[in-house]
């Protein structure tokens, strides 16, 4: 028994500006990633225009909508870049980490930046990370060397620099760990 699927008419600039509203309603999101959808769903569809020319008719009918959406405030990239490094922080992962999320969505170097978490931010989220997977002060019983090896490579790879990830797997206790981040939180707001 075979499935007939049911194909879509080829998309219009109208059909098309319907996705896209209807998409950022649905996600928050970056102008890379509406770009990259709308893209695709012409490639999915088709257009509607004559296609012989080498560059996709469709290509500046979607960069019209991203500018459109874009000053209508649909889609602001900073506001989503700074959403995105609080969510990507609080489970743990470190600024490199962050920073990689955001150029992969499409956030350009100035918005990455905007959304850099500061010094306190990359301590609480290595210190969340390190309770999550109970590392260092966080551990049931002291690590010996192999286990700390394994531990700071996984604080490495979790976008947290070296000095950050032994700081915290070295550290005495929770208390120590929560006296640091105080520490770097004033200051952060000291601006030093």
């Amino acid at each position: 028994m075979s499935e007939q699927r049911h194909k879509s008419a080829p998309l219009t600039p109208a059909r098309l500006e319907e996705l896209a509203l209807a998409y950022v309603a649905r996600f928050a999101t970056t102008q890379g990633k509406l770009r990259a959808y709308l893209q695709r769903k012409v490639q999915e569809r088709g257009w509607s225009e004559d296609a012989d020319c080498g560059v996709s008719p469709a290509a500046p009918v979607i960069e019209a909508l991203v500018e459109k959406f874009r000053e209508a405030g649909y889609v602001d990239d900073v506001a989503w870049a700074r959403m995105k490094s609080g969510s990507l922080s609080r489970r743990g992962y470190g600024a490199r980490r962050v920073a990689q999320a955001l150029r992969h969505a499409g956030v350009d170097a100035q918005g990455c930046e905007e959304a850099a978490p500061g010094r306190s931010v990359q301590a609480e989220a290595a210190v969340a990370l390190a309770r999550r997977r109970r590392f260092g002060p966080f551990s049931r019983e002291v690590p010996d060397r192999p286990l700390l090896e394994k531990q700071l490579a996984a604080m490495l790879r979790a976008g947290h620099g070296q000095t950050t990830a032994r700081h915290v797997l070295e550290a005495q206790d929770e208390a120590a760990l929560d006296e640091w981040v105080e520490v770097l939180r004033e200051e952060d707001r000291e601006g030093i």
